[in-house]
């Protein structure tokens, strides 16, 4: 098939390397120039483990093609998938101005006499009754109230950065949500190839799915961490703990999200738990745990802190393995480690940042703006590996398990996802 994707973040560009891997030809679709240059120049703009080798290979084999714009270049795909984001809004609600703007793009773009419909799967998060009360009327006021030419469909992706290009291949399951809770024939036919528990569904419950995912996995970060701090202050081995709560796996607990350890951060977790509590208190639901995940997330930074810097007076030099919010990805949205080296800094402690994966002049779109906004000094901190070894350290703060590929001469480490 020929499917555009627009929106070339992390879940697009993904996107677009695993699908020309299975045969498909790509049409990339994003508005930032400084972007399409790179991917017309054949660099890959973010860091994904194996996504770069599957977008050069796509490109040397004329299977993906990028613009900035979808208008004209619609006319012959049969899919349309949308990644644009839905950042935080001051609320705490999605921001939904670039849903909205994409898709009346899209439907600018579709001829209503197709002689098939231009499939659009949204795979943004938004809350439900998004499709209804929003995508569907832009359809209807730019091509009439019938639609034709246009079939939506809600697809949520189930993708965790650093390891997006497996988990598309095996992802844990496949939702579609249609109107009607029937199949539609294109999104089938596109995950044919792909082995995975699948669940059709009315717009609703598909729109639903990824807040309760992201919100249980932020439920459980934050109830380990609380669980860590009290078995720190009574004398309990927190691994210990772990151990054995995880072996109960009749429950189907899931020890990835479950040891306690750093922060919960990232592009999803953060925005998708304010989302939810605010959807909560619109509908007088009460959710008085998701309302107080974030402040306990903020206490566990703190908390962080403290155990990082316990003991040290300001002036000590303190290395940090680690900025971004896993290892292996450039990502610094609500990286807990962006606020923690900023505590850091302004507690007075001579910091230095050791991330491979970082490109502060690669940086873009709101992973740039987050980056200047709360670690404005961020190129001046980085160093490369000769120099962190090279250097003395009153302590190493390891936020992603790559100290020990470091030769530090001894230097105390503190790994905050231990909590030991």
């Amino acid at each position: 098939m020929k499917i555009a994707i627009l929106g070339l973040g992390y879940v697009g560009l993904t996107a677009a390397g695993c699908l020309t891997k299975q045969g498909h030809a790509v049409l990339g679709i994003d508005v930032s120039e400084q972007k399409i240059a790179q991917l017309e120049a054949g660099h890959c703009p973010i860091s994904e483990p194996g996504l770069a080798d599957l977008l050069a290979a796509a490109r040397a084999e004329g299977r993906f093609d990028v613009v900035q714009r979808p208008h004209g270049r619609l006319g012959d795909c049969d899919i349309a998938i949308v990644c644009v984001g839905t950042p935080s809004a001051p609320d705490g609600s999605h921001d939904m101005s670039y849903i909205a703007a994409v898709t009346r793009e899209i439907a600018q773009s579709i001829d209503p006499v197709r002689e098939r419909p231009l499939t659009v799967a949204y795979r943004s998060t938004f809350r439900p009754g998004t499709v209804e009360e929003l995508v569907l009327p832009i359809f209807r006021e730019v091509l009439g109230e019938a639609a034709p030419g246009v079939e939506v469909v809600y697809n949520p992706e189930f993708l965790r950065e650093s390891l997006a290009v497996k988990d598309f291949f095996a992802p844990p399951k496949i939702v579609i949500g249609t109107a009607d809770g029937a199949p539609n024939a294109a999104m089938a036919a596109m995950n044919a190839d792909i082995d995975a528990p699948t669940f059709i569904t009315r717009y609703r419950e598909a729109e639903f799915t990824k807040f309760a995912d992201n919100t249980f996995h932020a439920v459980k970060v934050a109830y380990a961490n609380e669980l860590g701090r009290i078995c720190q202050r009574v004398g309990v081995d927190p691994k210990v703990m772990h151990r054995i709560f995880v072996s109960d796996t009749k429950l189907n607990i899931s020890p990835y999200y479950l040891r306690p350890g750093g922060a919960f951060g990232g592009s999803c977790l953060p925005k998708d738990v304010r989302a939810l509590h605010r959807m909560g208190e619109d509908v007088g639901a009460q959710a008085l745990l998701i309302g107080s995940l974030m402040g306990s997330n903020e206490a566990h930074k703190s908390y962080l802190f403290e155990l990082c810097t316990a003991g040290l007076a300001p002036g000590a030099r303190i290395l940090m393995v680690g900025l971004a919010f896993k290892a292996d990805t450039d990502d610094l949205r609500e990286s807990p480690n962006v606020d923690l080296a900023n505590r850091i800094v302004e507690a007075g402690y001579a910091l230095t940042i050791f991330d491979p994966t970082l490109d502060p002049a690669a940086l873009m779109g709101r992973n740039l703006t987050y980056a200047s906004t709360h670690l404005p000094d961020l190129g001046r901190l980085l160093a490369d590996k000769s120099a962190v070894e090279a250097a003395a350290f009153d302590r190493v703060v390891d936020t992603n398990g790559r100290a020990r590929d470091l030769d530090l001469a001894g230097a105390p480490v503190v790994d905050i996802n231990a909590l030991s």
